[in-house]
């Protein structure tokens, strides 16, 4: 079995005890770890499967933390560097009372946005890995390059790509440069995971068929769109498989996207998925592996935080049933 690489940010989420208030108004919070690749790489370790994080913390308590739970969880972390630059990252979160929420980010840099390319090796990637990343991380800075070396160095060594662009427009000067961004750096993946709520800003185009047919540019191979409660659809070239949610209470939705996605890859992985096969593994066997991510997404909005809400196999599985 491959192991999977996610590459990016790693932060605290500060959850807020209160939901229905603005950020203004929360007086108390929990801290859990957060950071979309740390939160796919941990929802694979707990399903089995093997994982590590490539990223940068400060030598601060919270980078200690972050370490402690990742290590917790089974995510390996020997790839994850250190530095006394910039502190960890932080994210301040507001939660509606459907369970929806809002970040606050406090990052000027924070440590993540320091990993250098040089500090990325060429030789940790092999055949039946996949390499994982997301948006947060590709605003200008040695992290957007160190990005730039892994998805060159894992597709060269024969691993799959998979990008989930997790948009999150306070983090970017403006709009346009996210958008542009995004837009650069989807033709490098084997995979997309896009939300619905993103499809229009990313593609531009408002009719949803054209919108992923457009997304089919360089190495994209497969386009999972998820629709939240209403669960997710698979388009393979000219082919479209569809399946349907799971009905649960909502407590927080943060992280229920990367439990999603981690699923999905982990039982890609298990299939013994690579450049060559993903597609025919996507297109044999796409209603148990959309069923098991629906359900690992859906588990994951019934506890706070990310990391800390990931359901197990054995959970999934019941659920499933």
């Amino acid at each position: 079995m491959g192991k999977l690489f996610s590459i990016g940010e790693i932060l605290i989420d500060f959850i807020p005890h209160q939901k229905g208030i603005a950020l203004k108004d929360v007086e108390s919070f929990t801290r859990v770890p957060g950071g979309a690749p740390a939160n796919v790489a941990a929802a694979v370790a707990k399903f089995g499967g093997t994982s590590s994080l490539i990223t940068k913390v400060g030598h601060d308590a919270f980078g200690d933390f972050l370490l402690e739970r990742l290590a917790e969880v089974g995510v390996k972390t020997d790839k994850i560097a250190r530095t006394k630059q910039a502190n960890t990252g932080l994210a301040f979160v507001s939660l509606r009372d459907d369970g929806e929420r809002d970040f606050s980010f406090y990052r000027n840099p924070s440590a993540d946005l320091l990993l250098e390319a040089s500090e990325v090796n060429a030789g940790w990637f092999g055949p039946g890995d996949v390499l994982h990343f997301g948006s947060v991380d590709l605003v200008d800075s040695p992290m957007k390059k160190a990005h730039v070396k892994a998805i060159i160095a894992a597709k060269t060594n024969g691993a799959f790509i998979s990008f989930d662009p997790n948009v999150r427009l306070p983090l970017w000067d403006n709009p346009k440069q996210c958008r542009e961004t995004i837009q650069e750096f989807i033709p490098t993946a084997h995979i997309l995971k896009v939300a619905d709520d993103e499809l229009e800003f990313i593609t531009g185009i408002a009719d949803e068929s054209v919108a992923i047919a457009s997304l089919f540019t360089g190495d994209v191979l497969a386009v999972v769109l998820t629709k939240g409660a209403n669960g997710a659809d698979l388009h393979v070239q000219n082919e479209k498989f569809t399946s349907a949610g799971y009905s649960v209470k909502v407590e927080d939705t943060t992280g229920a996207g990367d439990a999603f996605t981690g699923a999905f890859l982990y039982q890609l992985l298990k299939l013994g998925a690579g450049q060559d096969n993903v597609e025919a593994l996507l297109k044999d066997h796409h209603g148990e592996i959309l069923a098991f991510a629906n359900a690992s997404g859906a588990l994951a909005t019934t506890g706070k935080g990310a990391i800390s809400s990931l359901p197990t196999k054995d959970e999934v599985l019941e659920l499933m049933k």
